[in-house]
This record gives C-alpha cells, sequence and structure tokens, in this order.
C-alpha cells in the first residue's frame, strides 16, 4: 500500500472515531438525524390521513386505520370480501396476489377501473392519496 495513501486512510478513519469533519470541526450528525425523522413522520401522518379519508369514505371509522389487524378487517368489509382472507393475506407469496385482488376490488368499489388499479399496485403512495383526498366516491 501507497505509504501516503496509508497515511490519508489512517486520518480519516480518526476523524471517524473523533466524530470530526476534515476541518476538524464536530459533526453535526443530531441536525440530520431531526431532519429526517420530521420527513420521516410527515409522510407518515399524510398516508395515515389519506388512508383515514378512504376509510370516512366508505361510511367506516377512520381511526380503524391506525389499529394494526383491524384496519384489515374494515378494509375487507369496504371492499366486500370475507374475513377468512386476513389468513390469505399472512400466507408468503399468496399475499401478493390478493394484495392485488383487493387493490381491484377497492378501485371497483369506488367507480375506478383497470388502470386506476394498476396505479393502486406499482405506485401506491400516489394513488391511495388520489383516492382518499380526491372526487371518487364509495358506491359500496
Amino acid at each position: 500500500m501507497d505509504p501516503a495513501l496509508y497515511c490519508w486512510a489512517i486520518w480519516q478513519s480518526r476523524l471517524i472515531s473523533a466524530n470530526l469533519e476534515p476541518t476538524g470541526t464536530p459533526m453535526n450528525n443530531s441536525a440530520s438525524f431531526g431532519l429526517i425523522a420530521i420527513v420521516y413522520l410527515a409522510f407518515i401522518a399524510f398516508f395515515v390521513a389519506a388512508g383515514w379519508k378512504i376509510f370516512t369514505k366508505a361510511g367506516q371509522p377512520g381511526w380503524a386505520v391506525l389499529i394494526p389487524i383491524y384496519n384489515l378487517v374494515v378494509f375487507l368489509q369496504i371492499v366486500g370480501r370475507p374475513l377468512w382472507w386476513i389468513l390469505l393475506c399472512f400466507i408468503p407469496l399468496v399475499n401478493f396476489v390478493v394484495c392485488i385482488v383487493l387493490a381491484n376490488d377497492l378501485a371497483k368499489k369506488f367507480g375506478k377501473g383497470i388502470g386506476f388499479t394498476l396505479g393502486l399496485i406499482i405506485l401506491s403512495p400516489i394513488f391511495y392519496p388520489i383516492l382518499g383526498f380526491g372526487s371518487a366516491e364509495y358506491q359500496g
């Protein structure tokens, strides 16, 4: 190994272990972590609100989106599937097919076609908020 490269590697490792930037000033990792956490929580709040709107449009309680397993029970009621489909959601590989069928059922219940179903499957973070905040109405 080249001695200059070796010295540079040693210097970098000491900076990292001392939590310093190359200029010698301390790194502020907590600020970047805080920003990432705030953005992450904002995304979660946005998607919870979208799910809440979908549930309320379908005549179900919006708070149900916050409770694990129960939100799946309510979702199955919205799309008109029997409750035993919960078991299918926990079987590996079968759950992918079930999710596609449920996305199609949800799109149909809101008067949307196959194109919207594909959007729910491929671009979920975009199409679920469109369904929740858009003008689509639940047609039961």
